[in-house]
């Protein structure tokens, strides 16, 4: 029997050596080998720029591999940057792709590439980086400050994106499609009564309002809660201070709020001291 030829065999293992990318070995690797990232934080692509990539790709080639591990499934691979281009290829009909494969010693190595890969891209919408930045937080334990180190922006930045996520879920969709802005975001996460954040949405969108106006609406709504509160407080003050010259029979003066203050009951001889000082014992014991 005729033996088969040995360099056949290994084809079949393993993908053809095209070229050297840099330090990296650029390799040819089936499509349907190649799956998404578990950890991509990147949720939207638009339609219409995926097929004119795959059109450049018909015509050009791909210019730049993707970046790609390999799987907990034997034979398969993750990809860490370049989903848009696996994408764009499979819709122009490719059967393979350009590859470096990379190997990590752990999943938050592969998060982190992934990350940083979709962030320098400015791929990521503002709320997708924002809960990308929240993954980092749940899932690998970072620190505002870590994270800021490894996407290679200001610790408050961060810190302002996961503001974010505090808002509804209408709202974090109006900024992920560019209708308002993270900075309007930011400004409406100081607004605690959701009706009023509703009129605030509303006016940002009929009125085109800038984040500073915003921002002055956000003060003034908090203002006037605090207003409200702190009359809310005087009435009741003014209500104890009238059950407790009730009960006293005698003049009493409450000077303070609803964190601290004293309280100040008035007698007009010995007589009326014993009274109130026995009044007292009976509230007390």
């Amino acid at each position: 029997m005729k033996k088969k030829a040995l360099g056949r065999g290994l084809a079949s293992l393993i993908p053809s050596i095209n070229k050297f990318y840099g330090e990296d070995v650029v390799v040819t690797i089936p499509l349907d080998k190649i799956k998404p990232n578990r950890f991509q934080s990147r949720k939207k692509f638009n339609e219409e720029k995926l097929r004119e990539l795959a059109n450049s790709i018909k015509k050009h080639g791909l210019v730049q591999p993707i970046l790609i591990a390999t799987s907990v499934v034997p034979g398969e691979y993750e990809i860490i940057a370049g989903e848009r281009r696996f994408r764009a290829s499979k819709l122009a009909g490719r059967e393979d792709i350009k590859a470096i494969v990379k190997q990590f010693t752990d999943d938050k190595q592969s998060f982190d590439l992934a990350l940083i890969e979709n962030i320098q891209r400015e791929n990521l919408d503002p709320i997708e980086e924002a809960k990308a930045f929240k993954r980092f937080i749940e899932e690998f334990k970072h620190t505002h400050d870590q994270i800021a180190e490894v996407v290679g922006k200001e610790r408050s930045v961060v810190s302002n994106a996961l503001r974010l996520l505090s808002l509804p879920d209408n709202v974090q969709s109006l900024i992920s499609d560019g209708k308002i802005t993270p900075g309007h975001g930011r400004m409406l996460a100081g607004i605690e009564n959701s009706e009023d954040m509703i009129r605030v949405v509303s006016r940002i969108l009929s009125e085109n309002l800038s984040v500073r106006a915003v921002e002055k609406l956000a003060s003034e709504l908090k203002f006037k809660k605090r207003a409200v509160k702190q009359k809310k407080q005087e009435v009741e003050l003014v209500h104890l201070k009238e059950n407790l010259q009730i009960k006293f029979g005698s003049k009493v003066n409450i000077v303070g709020n609803s964190k601290k203050g004293k309280i100040e009951i008035y007698y007009y001889s010995l007589i009326d001291l014993e009274r109130i000082i026995n009044e007292l014992k009976i509230i007390l014991t």
